[in-house]
């Protein structure tokens, strides 16, 4: 469910890691250990669709557990993946100083930490939202822990069946105050599934040593630079009428239409600026800044679209 990488923990680390020696663990190493960057951007998107679905009058206390049972699961769910993921995380750069990697928190607290937030996390959602949205958020956690992390090491498919995990937190809140899996959830958890390949891919051309140092058969890996960017291609150019369906099916507004005309516009042409580019890596960089920005203007014209409709 925690697929998405923010730039701080993904294009700073290189000139911030350095060997830390091994000493018993601080409260900063669980929050770390949590992802709290990841949480919090997951948690946008489960926001707006309940802001959406609320038609911006959210029932504030239903909003105020939504929120908190989804990151629970969130967060168990990164901290499952540090446990699974510890012998790969000391050959990568970008990972080998985290926690459980290092032995500064153990396998053994790692695991009881995850299983804890999980069932307090469904727990919270089954009870004070509804049974639909504590379903969701297991989909979220299993296709994350028990199948994107363990299929990371196998096959370059990981990214597209994360994605599933990562539209999860959309479909929660949407359902949280709806109760039914209707076509608006459905165009929700395409959108943010399309999200995904591009994002992760473009981090994955940025990384590729490290991949390959740690053995994971990434695309760019695997496949190289060039069919990486035409695969990215594809999935953005599915992703942009399929936002510009929510327009139809979510009566967003004209609002929402033009922010992310222009929005998915821009992005296709960033994409396919990639097939004449002379350095791979800036124009990565690039794409993945913009891709974080694509998101949050997302969620971003849903809430102002929907205030514009209804207030």
């Amino acid at each position: 469910m925690d697929q998405q990488m923010t730039v701080q923990e993904s294009l700073d680390t290189d000139a911030s890691l350095q060997t830390q020696p091994v000493g018993p663990a601080t409260f900063q190493d669980y929050v770390q250990l949590t992802k709290p960057g990841i949480t919090l951007s997951n948690l946008m998107t489960t926001f707006a669709a309940l802001w959406l679905a609320s038609y911006g009058y959210p029932n504030w206390k239903l909003a105020l557990f939504t929120m908190l049972g989804t990151a629970l699961v969130i967060m168990s769910g990164a901290a499952l993946n540090n446990f699974y993921d510890r012998d790969l995380d000391k050959k990568m750069k970008r990972t080998q100083n985290r926690a459980v990697a290092t032995g500064r928190i153990s396998a053994r607290n790692a695991i009881l930490l995850g299983i804890g937030l999980l069932l307090a996390g469904v727990i919270v959602l089954a009870v004070y939202a509804n049974p639909l949205a504590a379903v969701w958020g297991l989909i979220g956690h299993i296709f994350y822990v028990l199948i994107y992390t363990p299929l990371k090491r196998v096959t370059t498919l990981n990214t597209v069946i994360g994605g599933i995990s990562g539209a999860a937190p959309p479909v929660i809140g949407w359902v949280a105050v709806t109760g039914t899996m209707d076509m608006t959830a459905w165009l929700l958890f395409l959108v943010l599934f399309l999200w995904q390949p591009p994002h992760f891919l473009a981090l994955a051309m940025l990384k590729t040593d490290e991949y390959r140092a740690g053995n994971l058969p990434m695309l760019p890996v695997v496949k190289g630079f060039a069919e990486t960017k035409r695969q990215m291609v594809l999935w953005g150019s599915v992703l942009f009428p399929a936002s510009l369906l929510l327009f139809i099916h979510a009566s967003l507004g004209y609002v929402y239409l033009l922010i992310m005309g222009v929005m998915g516009i821009v992005y296709m042409v960033l994409l396919f600026q990639g097939f004449k580019t002379k350095d791979d890596l800036a124009w990565a960089r690039k794409l993945f800044g913009y891709s974080i920005l694509y998101l949050t203007v997302f969620c971003a014209a849903i809430v102002i679209s929907t205030m514009v409709n209804y207030y």
